[in-house]
């Protein structure tokens, strides 16, 4: 379980910074498209079973995105979302390599 609820603005500004549509978040989260249209239907903190909240903050954080919560001690504001800055691809390491992935 993770420490804080998103609330459903953190929900949808996350998917709008992705370019995510709900059927995104679905295949990536495994939560259904219908349950994410209800819960994203509301305002607030995200309703719904906890591990669904859980399912669809772990996707969107895998994907990039960094929620802050109110009262953060690393937060000047109040809540919010960001995408993390891009990394760069370093490769495989030399003990990865293969003959089928070596070219």
């Amino acid at each position: 379980m993770l420490n804080q609820k998103v609330s459903v603005r953190q929900l949808k500004a996350a998917r709008a910074l992705l370019g995510w549509s709900q059927a995104d978040l679905a295949r990536s989260s495994g939560v259904s498209e219908p349950t994410i249209k209800r819960l994203e239907a509301g305002d607030g903190a995200l309703g719904g079973r906890s591990d669904t909240g859980d399912k669809l903050q772990d996707a969107l954080q895998r994907a990039g995105i960094v929620f802050f919560f109110e009262n953060e001690a690393s937060q000047r504001g109040g809540p919010g979302v960001r995408v993390k800055s891009s990394h760069t691809d370093e490769g495989l390491r030399p003990e990865q390599l293969t003959s089928e992935n070596d070219g």
